[in-house]
């Protein structure tokens, strides 16, 4: 194993050396604001192409790229996109670093495509568009966890407004796989190479809130009931907040809790179709609803056993 920064080309030569594909999945994800503009894109995009030219320089003809539904999803909380698929124009409008940098480091792989090998070979292309990951281990659904064990066992509610539809961890992983057989595969490549592809399962479509309740409900942990602000006041609170951010900014750093992009992401109503994967790629979901259901549901009993040591070993 080698660790480095991806921003470092020396180390990204070595990395490539004597291997026959990468699939590049690092990124920096912050939707808050947390991590400065200029380090996001950096690590997004400019190490993007730093690795595009590493893995010319190392003869390496295949690459590919995990990108993200954000760079194709709405860009109003009116908007609603359903069943959306590749051959619709889709693109995010926001100039928020992540979807942006995800948009940009996507074009640039799909771009590269056709590229000339060092040892005269032709480099090969793709990116996956996968949905909103969820599964064990999902950072994301470690901390909703977690705040809902501080509070009483209520999950915090953060898109009681949204339609979306999850993917399961296991089967992006697994179309990760079945784009590189794709790849290697003289008869399909052809269809395959410069494309992008979104990946979703058979997850049934609901709401993040609803998505968090499916996979802790046996544990007792429940939605939040409490009343909640209109979805288009919550967006325009986002604006104000904004705003303050922007006037503040050059005498202090302020973070707001949400802003338009976050309000919009995580209460959007935009769902996709895995057709155009299933054809080109044979995708094929891997694991079922009722099983990934079943695996995410026994890593939060993990978190809650975990959190119910930690609560014992505080009162002894």
């Amino acid at each position: 194993m080698l660790e480095g920064d991806i921003l470092d080309e020396s180390c990204l030569k070595r990395a490539c050396q004597d291997i026959t594909v990468v699939i590049h999945t690092a990124s920096i994800i912050d939707v808050v604001g947390a991590i400065p503009r200029d380090s996001i894109m950096n690590v997004n995009v400019k190490g993007t192409q730093l690795l595009l030219e590493a893995c010319v320089h190392a003869s390496v003809p295949v690459f590919i790229y995990t990108s993200s539904v954000e760079v194709a999803m709405p860009s109003s909380y009116k908007e609603f996109i359903q069943n959306g698929h590749e051959d619709q124009p889709l693109e995010n409008t926001w100039s928020a670093p992540y979807p942006y940098s995800k948009q940009l480091a996507e074009k640039a792989v799909l771009a590269a495509d056709g590229w000339t090998l060092k040892n005269g070979g032709t480099l090969y292309t793709c990116a996956l568009r996968p949905m909103y990951i969820y599964g064990e281990g999902s950072r994301f659904l470690s901390a909703t966890i977690n705040e809902a064990l501080n509070n009483s066992g209520i999950l915090p509610s953060i898109g009681k407004f949204s339609t979306v539809n999850p993917v399961y961890v296991g089967n992006v992983a697994w179309a990760h796989i079945l784009a590189l057989r794709a790849l290697r595969d003289p008869k399909k490549a052809p269809s395959v190479r410069g494309q992008f592809y979104y990946i979703s399962d058979d997850t049934p479509h609901q709401s993040y809130d609803g998505l968090d309740y499916s996979l802790s409900k046996e544990f007792g942990l429940r939605l939040d009931s409490s009343w909640s602000l209109p979805l288009f006041l919550m967006y325009w609170i986002g604006f104000l907040l904004e705003v303050v951010s922007f006037l503040l900014s050059p005498i202090y750093t302020y973070r707001p809790p949400f802003n338009r992009h976050t309000v919009i992401l995580s209460n959007g109503r935009y769902t996709f179709s895995y057709k155009k994967a299933q054809r080109d790629l044979a995708y094929k979901p891997l694991y079922s609803w009722e099983e990934a259901r079943q695996k995410t549901a026994e890593w939060v009993g993990y978190l809650v056993d975990r959190h119910k040591e930690m609560l014992k070993s505080k009162t002894q």
